[in-house]
């Protein structure tokens, strides 16, 4: 197992929706593996180096990585990478707060009615709905052309209304 020994140092970074984040990285987490012993690469160290090779400068991702920031830009500047803009969603959890994932099995937007689910999204996000939209397409448009980031909830996590 390859660890990397990490240095007394403050990582500081601003998310576009939580305002500037501190973490003491030595002391809130220490010591991290970069590859386990049987050979692959852990979740930080690859990340990093796919974002940095695809020139990725912003990363959208949930509230549940926002803790992992601070080890990814630790790594970033000790191997020399640029650091991109960070923004975390709300994670969007089910009503005993697990979170909804292909991974926990959760139940898969239904690709014959998307509409539903992309309106319950977009009012989640605080995004402007367009009435007039008939299907998928035009509605995704119509709410990147609105967006606002200002608009999104500030909450770590939100649970699926029911409806």
């Amino acid at each position: 197992t390859w660890r990397l020994r990490v240095p007394p140092a403050r990582v500081s970074f601003k998310d576009s929706i939580r305002g500037i984040q501190n973490q003491d990285v030595a002391r809130r987490v220490g010591d991290f593996v970069l590859r386990r012993s049987n050979g692959e690469y852990t979740y930080h160290l690859a990340v990093v180096v796919d974002d940095a090779a695809q020139g990725v400068t912003e990363v959208v991702r949930g509230a549940d990585l926002l803790s992992a920031t601070a080890r990814q830009i630790l790594l970033q500047r000790l191997l020399g990478l640029a650091i991109p803009r960070y923004l975390h969603l709300p994670l969007i959890v089910d009503e005993s707060g697990a979170k909804l994932s292909k991974q926990a099995r959760s139940a898969a937007v239904d690709p014959a009615l998307p509409m539903p689910t992309l309106h319950a999204v977009l009012r989640m996000l605080g995004q402007h709905l367009d009435p007039d939209a008939r299907d998928p397409r035009a509605l995704l448009d119509a709410a990147a052309s609105r967006f606002s980031l200002v608009a999104l909830p500030r909450a770590l996590c939100m649970a699926v209304p029911r409806y």
